[in-house]
């Protein structure tokens, strides 16, 4: 996705001479062609998140278009205050991009991983969220975020290599997309969990004998309830399952439009990163996904228990 994210940010930045791209020292094998072919308007801060929210509110209140490019981790937490202070109080146009969301740094240890930054970044006012989950989605979600005015999060990942969309799918923020149609079982994702989630799906139809609708929510804030809604009225459980804590991310999203609209009924479970724990194994992302239970062969396991 950072490849898909890269090559649109680069057709912006040929039609649109006011925006600027900030890193905090990485994009390295990324990033290159953005600097040598906008060596103006691209500029590498160090390894100072802090400095560069600041910078980038700078180039904003001079109205510029302000991209702010780092690891998931630090681009959200180590200039929090900076990012609530003077990105979001002013509703300036600054984009923080995190790459590598969730457990993709994984063999970095726990510094690396993110598993809040959907949840603090969607309680910011003026703030909006996305997190595409494969090619198209981050192609697409870059293209609308550079038409929104304001500020916005958009956390990266790997794609997995397969593509989901139809024809009729028009990305826009606030809008999701069933990429499998079914109505006994809903299973929501976001991020790049959705080839994990097809397969969990696949396993579920195969053991229940039943339909299984897949819904792909690229942006968390603002939210497509709407969708949510129509296909959970009347299903047996809906289920959400994310590369982020159980707290604050797109679970926590979906339970609150479930109860505002009444759905108490449907068997609801989220599945994430477990609260009020670190993961300090040592391994690649997926080995930490199983040990959380994110693999199609669990996930299918426990939703089959929890119905």
């Amino acid at each position: 996705m950072r490849r898909d994210f890269v090559a649109q940010m680069i057709d912006e930045m040929e039609h649109d001479p006011e925006i600027f791209f900030l890193t905090a020292d990485l994009g390295f094998n990324a990033l290159e062609q953005i600097q040598a072919r906008f060596p103006d308007r691209f500029l590498n801060v160090g390894i100072m998140e802090q400095h560069m929210i600041g910078m980038a509110s700078g180039l904003a209140l001079e109205g510029k278009k302000v991209i702010a490019y780092s690891i998931a981790s630090f681009a959200v937490m180590r200039p929090y205050e900076q990012i609530r202070d003077d990105v979001c109080y002013h509703d300036l146009d600054v984009k923080i991009i995190g790459t590598g969301g969730g457990y993709n740094y994984a063999t970095h240890g726990v510094t690396h991983h993110t598993v809040e930054d959907i949840a603090i970044m969607n309680v910011l006012p003026h703030m909006a969220v996305l997190s595409p989950s494969y090619s198209w989605e981050a192609k697409e979600a870059t293209r609308a975020m550079m038409r929104h005015k304001g500020p916005v999060y958009m956390r990266l990942g790997k794609s997995p290599g397969i593509s989901y969309e139809r024809t009729s799918f028009r990305f826009a923020l606030g809008r999701g997309f069933v990429v499998r149609k079914g109505t006994s079982i809903v299973l929501i994702s976001t991020g790049n969990m959705l080839d994990v989630v097809e397969k969990t799906a696949d396993i579920l139809e195969q053991k229940l004998k039943t339909s299984v609708c897949v819904i792909s929510m690229p942006s968390l804030k603002p939210f497509d309830e709407k969708l949510l809604v129509r296909h959970a009225r009347g299903a047996q459980g809906v289920f959400t399952i994310e590369e982020h804590s159980v707290v604050g991310g797109l679970g926590s999203i979906v339970s609150s439009v479930l109860l505002k609209n009444g759905l108490r009924a449907a068997k609801y479970r989220s599945f994430g990163f477990p609260a009020d724990s670190f993961l300090k194994d040592v391994g690649d992302r997926d080995h930490l996904l199983k040990r959380v239970g994110l693999d199609p062969v669990r996930l299918s396991h426990s939703i089959m228990h929890a119905l």
